[in-house]
């Protein structure tokens, strides 16, 4: 299990919980997501995609997990390449803030399989 974190980096708490949501210990390579934005951003999608260093069979294998950049539509449209280089939607996290935490803290929510979210979303056309 690889978790491609595009995002801050996962605090051990944060890394405990998604443990504990994946069923087992996660490698989690961390990937600058600063970008250019004069750049146009399918460009940046695709040199953020290039920076997990994986090969075409590593995408097409390997249980992959995103922490998307913060950015949105760089979020969106590095998803939309690693669809491309996958051949399916990665699972993402949802990391939210800890209500009433201070000073503010962060927990994993949820790991969403994109994937199966178009799925279902195939039988409400």
């Amino acid at each position: 299990m690889l978790i491609l974190n595009y995002g801050h980096p996962l605090t051990k708490e944060q890394l405990a919980q998604a443990t504990a949501l994946l069923g087992e210990q996660p490698t989690v390579r961390m990937i600058s997501s600063q970008v250019d934005r004069s750049r146009p951003f399918a460009k940046v999608a695709r040199d953020l995609a290039d920076k997990a260093n994986l090969d075409p069979h590593e995408w097409a294998t390997i249980s992959i997990v995103i922490s998307p950049p913060n950015l949105g539509p760089v979020a969106l449209a590095l998803i939309a390449e690693l669809h491309g280089r996958s051949g399916y939607f990665p699972a993402i996290l949802n990391i939210r803030p800890v209500q009433g935490a201070r000073p503010p803290r962060y927990e994993i929510a949820e790991i969403i399989s994109l994937q199966a979210l178009r799925d279902a979303a195939r039988n409400r056309r």
